[in-house]
């Protein structure tokens, strides 16, 4: 997902001539060749393939949304992934090849990544919650250490303010529905702001940003992340909330859990958990925004049929209503 002041929703099909044919002669270009084998991966914002090389094991490509990112984002984001690394920290770098970890083909933009494999992690086992909270809290210790320059900020303008005023003016509200969809946004923003203030001034850092479990591949080793594609400046929290299921006394105790790896390696600053519910209320409008920005690539009607449905935006009225109750409740635990 991304920021909505980014890209207009008029630039037609990005991916239209990325054909295979094309895909395979972009991985050429770097000096790699494959062997014909290619699979296409669970992506829809970039397009991204598994491709089986003559020599070696088989790489993973990632093409870019035009227009999305800058390069110096991109390569922020690169920059921060091999830091990690470099300090063994298990994620997934671009390749640099030739000097460089950002190429070009065809018009579209491409990054090559080693294959990392893994399965889902068991998120309602305490040890493993602990396990992949020491692991963002090593993350996080690195991503405090300077600020992104060209990468945007996760807050209540980038993440509420602006996908609402996008939907309000690009019609995806179904006439009946505008007008109650627009107050209870109006309310939850109203919320979030309150939350805000309640948990008053904290450090922002660079964020894996997207920290839900499909996202974290475990292995024998351990957990590792994949995609930071999502990165950016915000609170630390944000990469928390997500592991966090359930009922209130199961989220109190898993964050508990995860707290208890986290904090063996980065401060936690309580107040933060005043911003959970803030969080989740400003990832919904945002979701929906993001659908309808990608609404004219062909691959998104075809994955998400169900969006801009009446049906949907009813839904979506009953939840950002639940979210403006829960949203002046206590947070978690008392801060």
């Amino acid at each position: 997902m991304e920021n909505p002041s980014l890209e207009a929703n008029s630039q037609g099909h990005p991916f239209a001539r990325l054909d295979p044919q094309t895909v395979l002669e972009a991985v050429e270009s770097v000096g790699l060749y494959g062997d014909g084998r290619l699979l296409a991966l669970n992506s829809y914002e970039n397009r991204v393939y598994q491709v089986g090389l003559e020599e070696g094991a088989p790489v993973v490509v990632k093409f870019y949304r035009p227009a999305r990112w800058s390069d110096a984002a991109i390569l922020e984001e690169h920059a921060f992934v091999a830091e990690l690394a470099e300090r063994e920290i298990p994620a997934v770098p671009a390749s640099v090849i030739d000097g460089r970890s950002l190429h070009d083909f065809a018009g579209y933009r491409f990054a090559v990544f080693p294959r990392r494999g893994g399965r889902a992690p068991e998120l309602g086992d305490s040890a493993t919650l602990e396990w992949i909270g020491r692991f963002i809290g090593r993350i996080h210790a690195v991503g405090s250490t300077r600020p992104y320059q060209a990468r945007p900020e996760l807050n209540p303008q980038t993440f509420g303010r602006e996908p609402f005023d996008y939907l309000r003016t690009h019609d995806f509200l179904p006439p009946e529905l505008a007008t109650t969809w627009a107050s209870v946004v109006e309310q939850a923003l109203d919320g979030v702001a309150r939350c805000y203030e309640r948990a008053g001034e904290l450090p922002l850092l660079r964020l894996h940003g997207d920290c839900h479990g499909g996202n974290v591949l475990w292995t024998p080793d351990g957990p590792h992340f994949v995609d930071f594609d999502d990165s950016r400046m915000g609170p630390a929290v944000q990469d928390l909330w997500m592991l966090l299921s359930g009922e209130r006394q199961e989220m109190v105790g898993q964050m508990a859990d995860v707290l208890a790896g986290y904090e063996d390696f980065c401060d936690f600053h309580p107040r933060q958990l005043y911003l959970v519910e803030a969080l989740r209320t400003l990832r919904l409008i945002h979701y929906s925004s993001w659908l309808a920005m990608r609404w004219d690539d062909p691959a998104f009607p075809a994955a998400f049929p169900w969006f801009n449905t009446q049906r949907y935006w009813q839904d979506r009225i009953l939840e950002l209503r639940e979210q403006v109750a829960l949203m002046d409740e206590p947070p978690l635990w008392p801060v």
